[in-house]
This record gives C-alpha cells, structure tokens and sequence, in this order.
C-alpha cells in the first residue's frame, strides 16, 4: 500500500486488531506496518508515536457501545443494556484495561458514552452530582468485574513471551494458593468449587451485582441521600 493510499482510519483499526491479538507490548510501528503492508516510518505521516496511537484506539472502542434509549425502556433497562455492553467491550478489548494505568483517555468516542451514560441517569432522576455518582458507580463496577479476565489475559502473553509455560505457571500458582487455603475453613470449603480458578468469580456475579447496584442507587435516590 502506497503511503498517500493509507487512512488514519486504517490505522487505527488495524492498531485496534493489533491490540487485540496481541496486547499493549505486542503494538509496535513494524508489526503494525506488517498488518497495513507498509513501511513502519508510513505510518508516522498520520500518528505521533506509539501511546498516541493507543489512544486513538483506546477512543475507536468506545463507539462499539450501542447508545441506550430510556425513554423508550426506562432507566433501569438503558442503564443495565449500556453496563453490559460496556462488560463486552472491555471483555473484547483486555489491553484497554491495562492501559488506563499508563494512558489518558480522551475523544469523542469516550465523551459520547459519557454524555450516554449521563442521560440514563438524568432520565432516572438522579441530577447534578447525584448523575455523575451513579454515572461513575456502574463504569467502576464494570470495570472491577472484567479485571480478573483482562489481567490473566495480560499475564498469560507476558509469560508466554518470556518463553514460559503459562498454563503451567498458573496452575503452579493455583497449586499453591490452594495450600495455603486448607489452612482456613472457609477457603477450605471452596476448595472443590469454580471459584479455585485463577480468575474466578462465582456464577451470575456481574449481573447480580449490577441489579444490586442499581436497585441500591434507586433507593437512596427515593431517600434523598444523594446529592443534587
């Protein structure tokens, strides 16, 4: 592909599918010109640098989340549709998790979800500061339900290119941790249950929990207890 034939567009896609394949240590200007069939200095005509592309990214995943409709479902259903595909989208996209340690995220990709999640909330009568809490407690539980998943995501590639046996590493992990456990009743009687997996969690908490969430702030709306 010629260099004045190649979008910022492109790019962004394939840096997305480069990301997705192989994480935030894997995306780098030659693997990635390897994906468009261009020269990696290309690709430097339409991005600054590696964490410029990673946000652009970063931003590009946040219009995969459908825009909920609350008038038409009530608040609850638009708020519980937008967790949920915001869980997928993070599910789908693991180095986005990992990379809100080391990058800022900004666009109008993300601003738009924003505006969204804040609408759900204005319909469900929560205004001002109270929207802005219950806009960050449902992003906050979402994002503390995929970390499990997106961290053995990242841990399995980095040992892997180390050039170590993942499967293999885990499971020794696992192997000791569940040692430890027999030394506490509680964790003892887990032991024959899913939730000895790494990253375990038990059935249906995601959705458990946002029901909980939600009915909860709900609740302390009917109460007054939020601000306003």
């Amino acid at each position: 592909m010629a260099r004045d034939a190649l979008s910022r567009d492109q790019i962004i896609q394939s840096a997305v599918d480069l990301l997705d394949a192989e994480g935030l240590d894997g995306l780098n200007m030659r693997a990635l010109g390897q994906r468009l069939g261009v020269a990696p200095t290309a690709v430097y005509w339409h991005v600054k640098n590696k964490d410029d592309l990673v946000t652009l990214a970063g931003d590009r995943v946040w219009t995969e989340i459908a825009p909920p409709d609350p008038e038409r479902t009530g608040w609850r259903a638009a708020a519980t549709a937008m967790a949920t595909d915001l869980h997928a989208m993070f599910s789908r996209h693991p180095w986005l998790v990992q990379a809100f340690g080391t990058h800022l995220f900004y666009g109008e990709g993300k601003a738009r979800y924003d505006d969204n999640s804040l609408a759900v909330f204005e319909a469900g009568g929560f205004t001002g500061a109270a929207a802005d809490q219950a806009a960050g407690m449902m992003f906050t539980f979402v994002l503390g339900n995929v970390l499990g998943a997106a961290a053995t995501t990242t841990l399995t590639r980095r040992l892997t290119r180390s050039g170590r046996d993942a499967e293999e590493e885990i499971a020794g992990a696992v192997a000791a941790a569940t040692a430890i456990a027999q030394r506490y009743p509680r964790l003892r009687a887990r032991l024959d249950t899913a939730a000895t997996a790494y990253d375990a969690a038990p059935a249906q908490t995601f959705e458990t929990g946002l029901r909980v969430l939600l009915a909860g702030l709900e609740s302390e709306r009917d109460r007054g207890r939020m601000e306003s």
